[in-house]
């Protein structure tokens, strides 16, 4: 069966590990605030609120804050018309749920498929020589029929202050032009500015969040 053509990005998908270790389908529960009032989607990026909470994080080229927690894979809640419990592959802002948590992919280790684009949504390729370079997220708004997200990476280069890091290119999507249109990523380590950390996983900054 041949690879399915990428006509469109599709958020950060988890993958496997550093050093090759396969990804189980590993998640933690953390808790979404009831009428948060933003949409998240499955292979959004998500971070830390100070309350503990989490929140979709919409940074691109440079994060300001001590990082990211995760990647974001669907929620579970008490539906308020329905008043049933549910799971979701998104979160619909504004929910009133006081029970409702979210299934994120939070190891600071996990590698993950992302497609590259020139920018928005318009499907780009790169090639060998992005390798071992950095790459800004693209932020789309997802889908709230799929559920999916639509997040994606262009600006590749070697800023310290950009998010990911490229580790390989998926070579089943080499393109007309012999450039690749998915790569897999990880997050970039965190940085210093003004002795004050910024950047990376949220795990990997020393001082904490």
């Amino acid at each position: 069966m041949a690879y399915p053509t990428v006509d469109a990005p599709y958020g950060l998908k988890p993958i496997n590990l550093i050093g090759g270790q396969p990804y189980a389908g590993s998640t933690r529960q953390m808790t979404i605030a009831s009428g948060y009032a933003t949409d998240i989607f499955c292979g959004d990026v998500v971070k830390r609120a100070a309350d503990g909470t989490i929140q979709k994080d919409t940074g691109t080229s440079t994060t300001v804050t001590t990082g990211v927690i995760g990647v974001f894979m669907g929620c579970t809640y008490t539906d308020p018309g329905s008043n049933t419990k549910t799971f979701k592959q998104y979160w619909p802002a504004s929910t009133a749920a006081s029970d409702a948590k979210a299934y994120v992919v939070d190891d600071p280790d996990a590698l993950f498929k992302v497609a590259v684009v020139s920018s928005g949504t318009t499907i780009a390729g790169t090639g060998y020589t992005s390798i071992g370079s950095n790459a800004a997220l693209v932020q789309n708004s997802g889908s709230t029929t799929t559920g999916n997200s639509k997040v994606a990476i262009n600006g590749i280069a070697t800023t310290l202050t950009l998010p990911m890091r490229i580790i390989d290119v998926v070579e089943e999507t080499t393109d007309s032009d012999g450039n690749y249109t998915e790569v897999i990523v990880k997050w970039n380590a965190p940085y210093e500015d003004s002795n004050i950390a910024k950047g990376g996983h949220a795990y990997m900054v020393a001082t904490g969040l």
